[in-house]
């Protein structure tokens, strides 16, 4: 393997406390030589990209030497599953909010209400209160210590400093100045008067400040869980074992990390399906709603596509595996939607590079602060509060999660309801775009063929022209025959053809039933003196303002029929159109049929705008010329034909059902089928952009307005440690709003 080949790890992270972490890890990562890296502090992930030279050993030294510990991620094979609940990190600081709050209330009773104080009632408060500050804030005061030894200041300092000053001041009132003297009654003030006097003790500060930031720590943890909740949720989707038919037909139940591609398996009635594959037995209806969103089951026969994770809700099916473990559709969208919720949006650099140097112009504000106030002549105790209080109530957590929450969220969503966003700097995009570009085929409409009307001469059998036309077209490859053939097989037995020829983009001919049959197009017929009599003639014309197409089939010298073949328009597509208009985006259709055809399912679907009769490679120059005229660019196709388009518009996306190509090309893969899922991509899309910017407006207005009061003595350090404590809470429960969000196609579960 080349050195200048990339590899790419997702580095799971743990001991980060604030967006100050994440920044350090990330920085300490990219020091080193062909190294790439984003730290994720919501995901508690690094993503990176590096040299195949580089060990990934290295990696993780690089990360503990720096005070927090990393793991490799499972090898290739083996089982990934999401953290059980004894993993739950939560667990841990529960317990020590719990016994941390039960010690604090008394210390904070007893400070507040003074005709509950009693002599020496100071005391009783610091056996309370001391091992809350020691044992109750010792994660704060142990990460404190560990940035200390590599020179790096975070959130856990301003809590552990700002909690050690107000205890170690409360020591020194009680064991060296007046507080401690006998009789002596403390007077609790929110907010310290300038001029008070040094017998001022801080012991319900130093307690109730710890309480108040383990309560945000753990419902921030709670919080940032329930995010992650749908990637989770998805990944545990798969089938964990299953039933693999051997050479004897019997059945054997295996691991399904022991499936083999080409493997037959049975699939039950209620059972989930192992892997992607195809079916080779049986017929079944398929609930697809995990993959796509849609609650309506899909009915599947031999030869039909199955993906790995749906259930089979009707008969016995026998699966043969195409894709197993990395390669399935359900491990592709969940690497999709991981990578989506690892990456950084522009705005959030901005949120990064402010926290990194964030903690350290704090700690100057508080000392800055104390240096006025004592400078001022306020007194020990209000500069002293005051110092406290800036340090507690600044919080760069919430600028740290204001973004990557959002992301997880509005990805996890998005998942659930079969809308895969490839990345944040996708967000920005859905708010600018303008103009709409739609595929015709397979996107507006249904992409199949299919027999619309049959119309004959005077004097011919309907069933007979049918059945003799379908023999020979069947014989043929191309979409319109089949779709005649599939009609006529589906009322009588097809009979046998002799001498057939295709004439390439004309029509066919050969021998059925002893008879000389032509079937094309009506100048295949007329060159072989067979013009259509009056009545077909209608039809044909009746069919070309229609926007179908007309073949015609003509025996024994004579035309006799004429079939009318539609590519169909999906029934949810003019419901999608007026979706995306109330977006304010201007539809165009674009297709490389003819401009009839065209016009017609334009105006059926509620269309003005139609490019038509352009190639393929033409569609990407159409996007362009539309972007030159000022326009931003959106483009919905099938993620193959239209790869080009979609890479070149602004935002691209496919519908299908995630293969590599639309994965690469599109910004959004719309997995289900329904147009209406373009509407609900860009809704979703703008819904989390819009919750992005309202975290980071709440977290940079707090501090800002914050600090400024802290610093003035205008907040008590309580009521700043409460404060501090909702400002991280409040950024993820605004994110969590996301999970609410509801399709305009009534699909997907709704998260617990």
């Amino acid at each position: 393997m080349s050195p200048a080949t990339k590899e790419h790890l997702e580095l799971p992270i743990t001991g980060m406390t604030c967006a100050s972490c994440a920044n350090r890890i990330e920085r300490r990562l990219n020091k080193l030589d062909g190294v790439r890296a984003t730290v994720n502090y919501a995901t508690e992930r690094a993503s990176v990209d590096y040299d195949a030279a580089v060990a990934p050993a290295t990696l993780v030294e690089a990360v503990e030497s720096v005070g927090y510990e990393a793991s490799l991620p499972p090898a290739a094979g083996e089982a990934v599953t999401g953290a059980g609940d004894e993993d739950d990190p939560s667990a841990p600081l529960r317990r020590r909010l719990v016994i941390s709050a039960l010690l604090s209330t008394p210390v904070l009773i007893l400070s507040m209400v003074p005709p509950l104080q009693f002599d020496n009632w100071q005391w009783l408060a610091l056996q309370f209160a001391t091992p809350v500050v020691v044992w109750g804030a010792w994660p704060f005061h142990r990460a404190a210590w560990a940035n200390l030894k590599h020179g790096a200041a975070t959130m856990d300092t301003l809590i552990s400093v700002g909690v050690l000053a107000a205890w170690g001041w409360s020591l020194y009132a009680l064991f060296i100045g007046d507080a401690g003297m006998p009789g002596m009654k403390m007077t609790f003030e929110l907010v310290p008067q300038a001029g008070a006097g040094s017998d001022e003790i801080y012991l319900e500060t130093a307690s109730v400040v710890t309480t108040f930031i383990l309560a945000g720590r753990y419902f921030e943890e709670r919080a940032k869980r329930r995010a992650g909740a749908a990637l989770e949720a998805l990944m545990e989707l798969g089938a964990k074992d299953v039933a693999v038919l051997g050479d004897d037909g019997g059945e054997r139940r295996i691991p399904i990390g022991e499936l083999a591609v080409g493997a037959r398996f049975v699939v039950r009635p209620g059972e989930k399906i192992a892997t992607d594959g195809v079916v080779e037995e049986g017929s079944s209806a398929v609930d697809m709603s995990m993959l796509t969103g849609e609650s309506v089951p899909v009915e599947v026969r031999p030869g039909a596509a199955v993906t790995g994770a749906t259930v089979n809700v009707g008969g016995r099916l026998v699966v043969r595996a195409t894709r197993v473990g990395a390669e399935t559709a359900l491990a592709q969208i969940a690497k999709l939607v991981n990578d989506a919720q690892t990456g950084k949006a522009p705005v959030q650099r901005l949120a990064d590079r402010i926290s990194g140097v964030f903690v350290p112009i704090v700690i100057g504000l508080s000392v800055a602060t104390l240096g006025f106030w004592l400078g001022n002549g306020a007194g020990a105790d209000f500069a002293f509060t005051a110092a406290v209080a800036v340090l507690i109530i600044a919080c760069p957590c919430a600028l740290g999660l204001a973004t990557p929450t959002a992301l997880m969220v509005g990805t996890g969503r998005g998942a659930q309801l079969g809308l895969l966003i490839k990345g944040p700097e996708v967000l920005e995009s859905t708010r600018q775009v303008d103009t709409i570009v739609l595929d015709k085929t397979g996107t507006v409409t249904s992409g199949e063929m299919s027999l619309v009307e049959v119309a004959v001469a005077a004097g011919e059998d309907r069933a007979e022209a049918l059945r003799l036309s379908g023999a020979i077209e069947a014989a043929s490859e191309h979409p319109i025959a089949w779709a005649i053939a599939a009609a006529a097989s589906a009322e009588a037995p097809l009979p046998g053809v002799e001498s057939f020829a295709n004439r390439e983009g004309l029509g066919v001919e050969g021998v059925v039933d002893g008879r000389a049959m032509v079937v094309g197009r009506p100048a295949l017929l007329a060159d072989r003196a067979m013009p259509l009599p009056a009545e077909l003639e209608r039809a044909r014309a009746a069919a070309a303002a229609g926007g179908r197409t007309a073949i015609a089939a003509g025996w024994d010298g004579r035309a006799r029929a004429l079939f009318v073949v539609a590519d169909a328009v999906k029934p949810t597509t003019p419901a999608a159109i007026a979706a995306l208009r109330e977006l304010g985006l201007r539809p165009v259709l674009l297709t490389g049929d003819n401009e009839a055809t065209a016009r017609a399912v334009g105006a059926e679907v509620g269309i003005e705008e139609v490019i038509a009769e352009v190639l393929p490679a033409e569609k990407a120059a159409v996007i362009a010329r539309l972007q030159s005229e000022g326009h931003v660019v959106a483009m919905v196709g099938d993620g193959v034909n239209d790869a080009p388009a979609l890479a070149q518009a602004d935002l691209g996306l496919a519908i299908g059902t995630g293969t590599d190509v639309a994965i690469e090309a599109a910004d959004l893969t719309l997995v289900s089928g329904d147009l209406r899922a373009a509407a609900d991509a860009i809704r979703l899309s703008r819904a989390t952009l819009r919750t992005i910017k309202e975290n980071l407006a709440w977290a940079f207005g707090y501090n800002l307005a914050a600090i400024p009061l802290a610093a003035a003595g205008l907040l008590n350090p309580v009521i700043a440690g409460a404060a501090m404590a909702f400002s991280s809470v409040s950024v993820v429960a605004n994110a969590l709003r996301l999970r609410r969000f509801r399709s305009i196609r009534g699909a997907g579960p709704d998260l617990p």
